[in-house]
């Protein structure tokens, strides 16, 4: 019996999105750094010399260690724009950040929460790898669409009631996703930094955890469907490019990329031989 787990043998991970790039983005990612947890920024390339709106010359500094996403270059509500727009919303922005940050950008959240089924399929071919949306589920499971990412819940959902369930899940043969968003200016018009204060305290720091950008669960859980195994599970072939993680009759085996394993008995496991892809 093979589980697939998150990087470190884990079976938890924590990640969260946050929009628009004001400057209460700073006194939050002071927060997370704090408690060591990362996140995911989706910023509007376009609106960043307006009042309130980090700066570009700020983005690479303030955000290293977070991942940067797009969120369209004006936030325009894309489902009423033509195609042509939503194209140029989003390969622009894309653009613009990669610019900035000297990264690949490939992440989105849907402005105003808008999209459509043929948003959807437009997506890929602008090198956008998934898409988030702005229903909250209550839940601690993968996409079934990463173009329709749904997250457990917006920060001022139960967000304490959730860490405290998700923090007590520990049956092995799950693997839990606890995905949290918001917007960070709703923590000073609502008054409430003690909500994601009392938050990070509790769930950062954590070694069962998993603190991932919304890119790295997405690229993980996309790398994992990539490992083949024979029908006796004794042979192991990871064909993705990165390292993943995983556990056999209770144990542990970390393949890396390209690389085929032989199990040799339920008690052992040794490197057959590494093939270059």
């Amino acid at each position: 019996m093979i589980y697939y787990t998150y990087p470190g043998f884990r079976n938890k991970a924590l990640t969260i999105s946050y929009d628009d790039g004001l400057w209460s983005d700073v006194h939050l990612l002071e927060i997370l750094n704090r408690y060591g947890i990362r996140g995911t920024f989706n910023l509007n390339s376009g609106c960043m010399t307006e009042e309130r709106r980090i700066g570009k010359e700020k983005i690479p500094a303030l955000y290293k260690g977070h991942e940067i996403a797009t969120h369209g270059v004006k936030h325009l509500t894309l489902a009423r724009c033509p195609m042509t727009d939503v194209v140029k919303e989003i390969l622009e922005d894309r653009q613009a950040l990669e610019e900035l940050t000297g990264e690949i950008v490939c992440g989105h959240a849907y402005p105003n929460g808008s999209y459509s089924p043929e948003i959807k399929t437009l997506l890929p071919s602008l090198g956008i790898h998934y898409a988030r949306i702005a229903t909250d589920t209550g839940l601690y499971t993968h996409p079934q669409d990463f173009y329709e990412w749904n997250p457990t819940c917006h920060h001022n959902n139960r967000l304490m009631y959730h860490a405290k369930e998700f923090l007590s899940f520990d049956l092995p043969q799950f693997q839990y996703l606890f995905y949290v968003w918001g917007h960070s200016y709703e923590f000073d018009r609502d008054n409430n930094w003690y909500v994601i204060e009392e938050f990070c305290k509790m769930i950062g720091g954590r070694e069962d955890i998993w603190y991932a950008t919304n890119a790295e669960v997405c690229h993980y859980l996309m790398a994992v469907k990539q490992v083949h195994t024979s029908v006796d599970e004794k042979l192991l072939f990871n064909g993705s490019g990165q390292d993943i993680y995983l556990i056999r009759n209770g144990e542990n085996i970390l393949l890396h990329p390209g690389e085929l394993q032989r199990i040799h008995s339920p008690e052992s496991h040794g490197k057959l031989r590494k093939i270059v892809l």
